[in-house]
């Protein structure tokens, strides 16, 4: 079976900005595919050309077997989409905004109450249909795009940065919904930089300054660490601390995390012996040093630093 989307050297240039630069991947149908970067990564911009929204300046894409330059409408009637910025009309009530979408998609008379009720029985809106849009709280508001994205039942689902300044908990109930239409054969492709949400997603794509960077699931990703190990490490002064185990030899990455300081060290109890004789020397007391789990943060920060060391070794 073909993938539900392909991208074969795609690219996108402003001028003489590339926004995204030669990105090949291939999402599965079924799957929950999470594209993870920063603001400024490109994660948009690829989104908006895989919808056919934005017209490629290099390279391919398909959805769904449909080329995307060649065919654009063709791929936008089979596909829900949920911009990053809030696109419903708010001066409309919520049961408004699903009959005019409906229509949009060529749903008309029984088949879009039929679709319109399931939609708003998904959402936890049934209550509320009668309420305008924009007087509903920012977590209502996104259950309600979701809705207006799948009343024609799209077999690929895109959502650019779906849960941006919503709650926890209405994050929480956003993704059980993601995960339920993905449960049902949706192909979900969805951007994020909230790297607690990457771990609901089968695979994940890490994009920084246009680029690919790392492709694989959670687990695969976290392997970068498989034969090193991630101290983490507590002082009272964080900035004379990382300036000094950044000038040590045997410390091969650092990153800061909030208070803490993350250390990438060959050997466990070595490395966690010479950081605690390090912040003794400094009289940096008192301090704590012990391994953990990488975390995705810890993945994605290695993969922008050794990046970032391939473009300058480049130059």
């Amino acid at each position: 079976m073909n993938p539900a989307l392909r991208a074969v050297e795609l690219s996108k240039r402003f001028g003489s900005f590339t926004a995204v630069d030669r990105l090949n991947l291939e999402v599965e149908r079924g799957e929950v595919f999470g594209f993870l970067g920063s603001n400024g990564a490109g994660k948009s911009t690829a989104i908006r050309m895989l919808c056919g929204l934005l017209q490629p300046s290099s390279g391919r894409a398909e959805v769904l077997g449909i080329d995307v330059a060649r065919d654009p409408e063709a791929v936008k009637r089979r596909i829900g989409y949920m911009s990053q910025r809030f696109s419903l009309y708010e001066d409309l009530t919520v049961e408004q905004n699903l009959r005019f979408f409906g229509g949009v998609y060529g749903l008309h008379g029984a088949k879009l109450r039929e679709r319109m009720d399931w939609a708003l029985a998904m959402a936890g809106l049934e209550t509320r249909q009668e309420l305008l849009t924009g007087a509903l709280p920012g977590g209502w508001k996104q259950r309600l795009a979701l809705a207006c994205a799948v009343l024609h039942q799209p077999q690929v689902l895109f959502l650019d940065e779906p849960t941006g300044g919503v709650d926890p908990i209405s994050r929480r109930r956003f993704w059980r919904l993601i995960d339920g239409m993905a449960e049902q054969g949706v192909t979900v492709f969805v951007t994020t930089h909230y790297l607690d949400e990457a771990e609901h997603c089968h695979r994940l794509a890490l994009m920084h300054a246009g680029r690919l960077v790392a492709l694989g699931s959670v687990d695969r990703l976290k392997r970068v660490f498989a034969d090193r190990t991630v101290l983490e490490v507590a002082a009272p002064r964080v900035v004379e601390a990382l300036e000094a185990f950044g000038a040590a030899d045997w410390v091969e990455e650092t990153s800061v995390f909030g208070t803490r300081i993350h250390l990438v060290v060959r050997d466990a109890e070595q490395g966690r012996r010479r950081a605690l004789e390090l912040l003794e020397r400094a009289d940096n007391r008192p301090a704590t040093v012990a391994p953990i789990v990488p975390s995705l943060e810890d993945v994605f920060i290695h993969h922008i630093e050794a990046e970032a060391e391939r473009r300058e070794a480049g130059r």
